[in-house]
């Protein structure tokens, strides 16, 4: 039987669970510090929330370097210890992994958006303006306004699910396949024993970058659940063309 079914998971979100710096955030160390009480409770897989290095625009889903911790949360060695003491208590570590977008301080970002013919160009989702300079498509950010960001230097636009400070990265290129798996089997290599995949329902654009259809009226009970995204479908997402796959229950935010 596979050790995840019927599993009990306790979610941990480091920034508020126990600070033992005294700098008023949470770290992997007071984490540690608590995995007895964890496991008194019964729980067979601690979930850790983001704590990758980030700008922390979005609280740690904006990440800037996929292979380190922030300071904010402490070092690699306090993962280590963190992955050593719950395996020993019998319990496993899923962490959350965020792949459909990058912070845009991310070294990937910084040089694909310095000109169209660089290594990494295609690493994320550029499009060229409408004749009118307009954005290329009508799809919308899950956090208000237009899916699209003018970059000056490439004079293109770049697709943003979430903050214009999240680009995107550009899943149909097998090239960041392979090196987003290379992210993942660093993790797997320090113990991490399964991730949880934030926004997987983000993953892939629509390549031809068609419109989305306005929401039909009658799909929402407008009491319940107003519109507040006029391309926004109950089981869909605001920003991605319902053309392409659309996954939602348990990978969104």
């Amino acid at each position: 039987m596979d050790w995840w079914r019927g599993a009990v998971v306790y979610q941990v979100y480091p920034r508020s669970f126990l600070d033992t710096t005294g700098n008023g955030t949470g770290d992997l160390k007071g984490i540690t510090q608590k995995l007895d009480y964890i496991a008194s409770l019964g729980v067979d897989v601690v979930w850790l929330s983001p704590f990758f290095k980030s700008p922390m625009k979005d609280f740690g889903y904006d990440v800037s370097d996929y292979r380190d911790v922030d300071p904010l949360f402490g070092s690699l060695a306090d993962f280590d210890e963190l992955v050593a003491k719950a395996h020993g208590l019998g319990m496993r570590v899923l962490i959350d992994k965020v792949i459909s977008h990058t912070s845009d301080q991310h070294p990937w970002f910084q040089e694909s958006r310095e000109d169209r013919t660089n290594p990494k160009a295609d690493w994320y989702v550029w499009a060229d303006p409408k004749p009118d300079g307009t954005p290329p498509n009508n799809w919308l950010s899950i956090f208000g306004g237009p899916a699209w960001e003018w970059d000056t230097r490439r004079r293109q636009y770049y697709l943003h699910n979430f903050l214009a400070s999240q680009p995107d990265l550009n899943f149909h290129n097998p090239e960041v396949q392979d090196h987003i798996l290379g992210e993942l089997e660093f993790w797997l290599a320090r113990g991490v024993d399964a991730f949880r995949l934030d926004a997987c329902n983000y993953y892939f654009h629509d390549r031809e970058l068609r419109d989305n259809p306005p929401a039909p009226a009658d799909s929402f009970n407008t009491a319940a659940r107003p519109i507040t995204r006029t391309f926004f479908s109950p089981i869909g997402t605001a920003s991605r063309s319902p053309r392409t796959l659309n996954f939602y229950a348990g990978c969104g935010r």
